[in-house]
């Protein structure tokens, strides 16, 4: 790839994870906020990968912007993009912890600031210098933040970048599950490296079989060069070249919620193309992917939160090392 100022650029939403965290004297449930999104969240792994990121989205000019805003530069993200809304609230989502560490949410969204991100927002500039444009369907769920997200996928394919997307499917976001898929579809049309996770692929094309479900993406979606399926604590796939490899998860114990897990993996993911590209990969090229990945992932369980909870390269390697005894 060309050499670019930035080697990852995301566009998205960027808002406060308000997570249970105990309960009060009284029995009632305490509420941390967790700084979070999917698109920061990516861009903070690849900052504790040595990455330089930039970040492309709009927050309330309020508290919660102000808070967000302080952690993403603390977490090393450029915020030349971030655009503040004088009028409009930051988003909030309510992360309910389920039994096994899966989470329901409830968003605070209808206005949110990161949905009213204009085409007029955006750094043009910014998205032509990059190496990767990262983007993920929240930002697909109405106007103007629609348009925006659209004109920057263009944007960036004009200054040569490769494109990543990531589904993030939340129901409660979307008018009709008809348009998610329509929007989605888009996504995946534009994209050459995609993360998707099994309960995606089976929205998208109906099959619960990966192998199965990723011929159809493949299929309909020529355009995707890398292609990787998660599963959580079952592990992830990698489609490639006509191939298919598998890394099991890692089975260390102590997870306490998966918020960011997809985003930590899509992160390591992103990372590994910077470093090899898209071209030549071998079966142990996309293990050693995976599995790097999937380690990530599983360290992000252990925590709460998302950005701030990140691990550093030695970390990953650590439980690598423990995983394989």
């Amino acid at each position: 790839m060309s050499e670019k100022t930035y080697d990852v650029a995301a566009l998205g939403e960027l808002l406060i994870d308000f997570t249970q965290n105990g309960l009060s004297e009284q029995g009632n449930p305490l509420f941390e906020a967790n700084p979070g999104g999917a698109p920061c969240n990516v861009l903070a792994m690849l900052q504790k990968l040595g990455r330089r990121c930039a970040f492309l989205g709009k927050v309330g000019a309020d508290g919660f912007g102000r808070q967000l805003a302080a952690v993403a530069a603390d977490a090393g993200i450029d915020l030349r993009g971030l655009r503040y809304d004088e009028e409009v609230h930051t988003t909030l989502a309510i992360v309910q912890t389920l039994p096994g560490g899966d989470r329901d949410f409830s968003f605070y969204r209808r206005p949110g600031a990161d949905a009213n991100l204009a085409p007029a927002d955006l750094d043009e500039a910014l998205l032509r210098d990059c190496r990767i444009f990262h983007f993920g369907s929240l930002s697909l769920t109405g106007e103007p933040c629609r348009a925006a997200t659209q004109k920057a996928v263009a944007l960036a394919k004009e200054g040569g970048a490769l494109i990543s997307f990531d589904p993030n499917l939340r129901s409660p976001l979307w008018g009709s599950l008809d348009e998610a898929k329509a929007q989605i579809a888009w996504g995946l049309g534009q994209a050459d490296v995609v993360k998707i996770a099994d309960n995606e692929l089976l929205f998208i094309t109906g099959e619960a079989d990966f192998d199965r479900g990723a011929a159809v993406l493949q299929a309909q979606y020529p355009n995707i060069r890398l292609l990787n399926v998660t599963a959580g604590a079952a592990g992830s796939h990698a489609y490639y070249g006509g191939r298919q490899v598998y890394a099991p998860g890692c089975a260390l114990g102590g997870v306490i919620e998966t918020t960011g897990a997809g985003d930590t993996f899509c992160a390591c993911a992103l990372h590994f193309v910077l470093k090899h590209g898209l071209a030549g990969l071998t079966d142990a090229d996309l293990a050693a992917m995976l599995r790097f990945a999937n380690a990530a992932a599983y360290l992000v369980t252990t925590r709460k939160g998302a950005i701030k909870a990140m691990p550093t390269p030695e970390q990953v390697e650590s439980i690598l090392n423990r995983n394989k005894q």
